[in-house]
């Protein structure tokens, strides 16, 4: 049976994805929200994108890509029984490592969260030889299996500090989650957080440019709600003068 579609095209699950992630995203911090977001230097638009004010200085900034179903996370890409193989063993050794050192490094947090808990650590900082070669070995993999260009460009481009991926809990599976991206699973209308994303540094005037897509994207879905048109603003402008 087809997905039931809402008035704007899209299923009623991605709506309820992009809701949830859209509620969690301001319970954590990120007081400025807004769905369908057209992200800085890039074609995308995010499914949710958020901005955390900070005090004296420029907030952080999130991306939420929220998928709905398999097809959509893997792409119909390479489907080797050996490749996928290679791949759970790379994420296994890839968590075990990364458990190690955080056990003989445990000053390794970035402290990029408003809640310690979930501080992500910056392994690279410590110059470890194996990890920059395992997770290089990943990403290749990965792209190769499911093609996933968006995510690595999203990243690649800076379009902002983190991202997260969100999906319904019968499709997490933790060695298809892209590299470097945050998995934000939903269970019973509440989204946890099974893996925590990579903090990427990116200039302050790109955090700025987001944060004025997302004040764009806000104006222009309450102009929907309020049926404001593009001819009643312009007469607006006019009975000012």
């Amino acid at each position: 049976m087809a997905a039931r579609l809402t008035s704007s095209g899209e299923t009623a699950r991605h709506a309820r994805l992009k809701r949830l992630a859209f509620l969690w995203a301001q319970a954590h911090g990120f007081s400025a929200c807004a769905m369908e977001v057209r992200l800085p230097k890039c074609r995308y638009r995010a499914d949710v994108a958020g901005y955390r004010p900070q005090p004296k200085q420029i907030g952080s900034t999130a991306v939420f890509e929220c998928k709905r179903a398999l097809c959509d996370l893997r792409r119909d890409n390479c489907r080797s029984q050996a490749a996928r193989e290679r791949l759970k063993a790379i994420c296994q050794r890839r968590q075990l490592l990364e458990t190690r050192l955080r056990t003989h490094y445990p000053n390794l947090r970035n402290g990029d969260w408003l809640f310690p808990e979930f501080d992500s650590q910056n392994f690279s900082a410590i110059g470890h030889r194996g990890y920059p070669r395992l997770m290089r070995e990943l990403r290749a993999l990965q792209n190769r299996l499911y093609d996933c260009t968006k995510f690595d460009k999203l990243m690649r481009y800076r379009c902002a500090n983190l991202f997260f991926l969100v999906l319904p809990e019968q499709l997490f599976r933790e060695p298809e989650i892209p590299v470097g991206w945050g998995a934000l699973v939903e269970s019973n209308e509440t989204l946890t957080l099974a893996r925590k994303p990579i903090w990427h540094d990116i200039a302050a005037e790109n955090r700025l440019r987001l944060l004025q897509r997302i004040a764009l994207a806000g104006t222009r879905a309450l102009n929907q709600q309020l049926e404001v048109t593009f001819e009643d603003i312009i007469a607006s402008h006019y009975r000012l003068f």
